[in-house]
């Protein structure tokens, strides 16, 4: 598809929107962990998408997907689906919103890595440079305590922390390719619908003893992590990955940091630490200049 002004442009305002989305995926799993284990959030997060997918196929009547797409759907649920969602609800076990949020300020980084294997996408140099300024700034935080949460440096949040930008960066990248073959909210639906039946199961296996004494804002936060996280935030975003690109597009997750921050006091009663705050900016520094960074494609 030949990359017009006017689809950039709605590619720019469709992945803002998605990002705001996404953003509030965290504390959203914060709110539901206390309450739930995490493969239960996990195996319901997935469940309600995958219903909801399941309906809306069924009222259009949309055909399967052809059949070489199977594999990577299969592939890229994995990531989408299992990957991502499990690492976060297990980081967000010990891990706070905003501490996760500054973390996760490299997912545009991982995204565009993968990016350069599974699709067209070749950054410049400068990206690159931008990328790994980026990179050693959460390192540096991490490793420093930047947020007090630990006293021994790296914990085991932060390497579930790191499995989610890996299993994120494979999920957003292998979306966008598949994206600019098929709708990108069949991308999604076609995904949960496929792991509906693991998600089922994972779900009635790891059912809450107590759900009874489950309070409504754990609920309230599955409901958002299954329907918008999970599912629609994947409509928007995928549209505009195909329309403006994996790479140009992946760089909007560079506003998940602010959002998360911003989220965590409100939603999850966390105190915003200068220092958090501080290195977010920096991060999400490094990512906006890599966004002016050019983006060549493979011929």
């Amino acid at each position: 598809m030949q990359l017009t002004l006017s689809n950039q442009k709605l590619g720019y305002a469709l992945g803002f929107l998605g990002v705001l989305m996404f953003g509030a995926t965290l504390p959203a799993t914060k709110l539901a962990i206390p309450a739930m284990d995490p493969w239960f959030v996990t195996g319901m997060r997935a469940s309600i998408a995958g219903i909801s997918a399941l309906v809306l196929l069924l009222i259009l009547r949309r055909p399967l997907p052809p059949r070489e797409l199977w594999l990577p759907l299969f592939l890229t649920g994995l990531c989408t689906i299992i990957g991502f969602p499990l690492f976060m609800s297990l980081a967000a076990v010990t891990v706070p919103a905003a501490h996760g949020g500054v973390v996760l300020g490299i997912l545009p980084i991982a995204t565009v890595v993968v990016a350069t294997f599974v699709t067209d996408e070749r950054p410049s140099l400068g990206f690159w440079l931008a990328s790994i300024a980026g990179a050693s700034i959460v390192i540096y935080f991490v490793l420093s305590n930047g947020d007090a949460q630990s006293a021994h440096g790296i914990s085991p949040g932060d390497l579930y922390l790191l499995g989610t930008v890996v299993a994120g960066g494979f999920a957003y990248a292998m979306s966008g390719k598949l994206s600019k073959l098929m709708p990108g909210w069949e991308v999604i639906s076609w995904q949960v619908v496929g792991y509906l039946p693991l998600a089922l199961l994972t779900a009635f296996w790891n059912w809450p003893s107590n759900l009874a004494d489950v309070p409504a804002s754990a609920w309230g936060g599955l409901a958002y992590i299954g329907f918008i996280s999970q599912f629609f935030a994947f409509f928007v975003f995928n549209a505009a990955m195909a329309l403006g690109g994996v790479s140009k597009i992946g760089q909007f997750i560079m506003l998940q940091p602010f959002i998360v921050v911003a989220l965590a006091a409100p939603v999850n009663g966390e105190p915003i630490r200068g220092s958090t705050l501080f290195y977010a900016v920096l991060v999400v520094a490094t990512v906006i200049v890599g966004q002016y960074m050019r983006v060549s494609h493979k011929k």
